[in-house]
């Protein structure tokens, strides 16, 4: 049986000790060795805590992208990383300026017409993310992970305040007291305004979309719709918002994955650049 009184200094030895068996022995046999030595309930408290020191990031770091050839890079990326061909991954971008609604169709959230989007270099998607209308455009850190909820033990709820989490640290980087919104209003907020967005799907417990994280984009193409469906609230930037100097964007964008892969407890980052794709192996080459 389970003893709940167990010591954390034994369940760290513990921890220690079947690491090393694993390293030494191999998955069979040192399954074995866990079921001589410990409880099932031990097993599977010794293995979370133990294996979280081994967990990885892969980041592809891949400048500006258009939309669509984003949205389906996810979605391969989705179909590998629910049958285990690839680590959990985390894809760092721009887009050229889009407006994307979320599946709810909120189009009288949209204030311009088709003709004026192209006047102005915008173009207009429709997604299965969650959540309203919002813009996404240069000078913005967008964030899409694709990552397992069911490995690290997070539900959505969790995952989305961990998001907002990795805005607000990173915004705190800078002198921005930001805080998640109230009810009925998501993302990141200073104060009235709003500095980052989040918009997620969830498939089998693996993730995709995410968020977006204003650093300095050109606020105008907001005033074409009702960000994220809610009135009467301003959207802002980190160079408004900051009396900081802010460095280059790679530097702000590469804070932002370091405080998301802490917030999520990944021990390690492996950067990479391009285009990621999953051949026919299952493993991951550049284009």
């Amino acid at each position: 049986m389970w003893d709940p009184t167990i010591s954390q200094s034994r369940l760290d030895f513990d921890c220690k000790f079947v690491m090393n068996q694993y390293t030494a022995l191999g998955n069979l046999a040192w399954l074995k060795m866990l079921r001589k030595v410990f409880s099932f309930h031990q097993i599977s408290l010794v293995v979370l805590v133990g294996m979280r020191v081994q967990r990885c990031l892969e980041v592809w770091k891949m400048g500006i992208i258009n939309y669509l050839d984003a949205l389906k890079l996810q979605e391969k990326l989705v179909s590998a990383r629910k049958v285990h061909k690839i680590p959990d991954t985390l894809l760092s971008l721009q887009h050229p300026p889009t407006y994307t609604l979320g599946k709810r169709r909120t189009d009288h959230n949209l204030l311009i017409s088709q003709s004026d989007l192209e006047r102005i270099g915008a173009e207009l998607h429709y997604t299965q993310r969650g959540g309203d209308i919002t813009f996404h455009g240069p000078h913005q850190a967008i964030l899409y992970p694709i990552i397992s909820l069911r490995d690290i033990g997070l539900g959505a709820r969790y995952y989305v305040e961990k998001l907002e989490l990795t805005m607000i640290e990173l915004a705190s980087l800078y002198g921005v007291k930001a805080c998640a919104g109230q009810t009925g209003e998501t993302g990141v907020w200073v104060g009235e305004r709003k500095i980052g967005a989040i918009g997620i799907r969830i498939s089998y417990a693996v993730t995709s979309h995410g968020l977006a994280f204003n650093i300095d984009p050109d606020l105008n193409y907001f005033k074409h719709i009702v960000p994220c469906g809610i009135t009467d609230k301003e959207v802002t930037s980190l160079r408004r918002e900051t009396n900081v100097v802010l460095p280059a964007e790679e530097v702000i964008q590469e804070q932002l994955i370091l405080c998301f892969a802490r917030l999520f407890g990944y021990t390690s980052v492996s950067w990479k650049e391009g285009t990621p794709l999953v051949t026919s192996e299952g493993k991951f080459d550049e284009v």
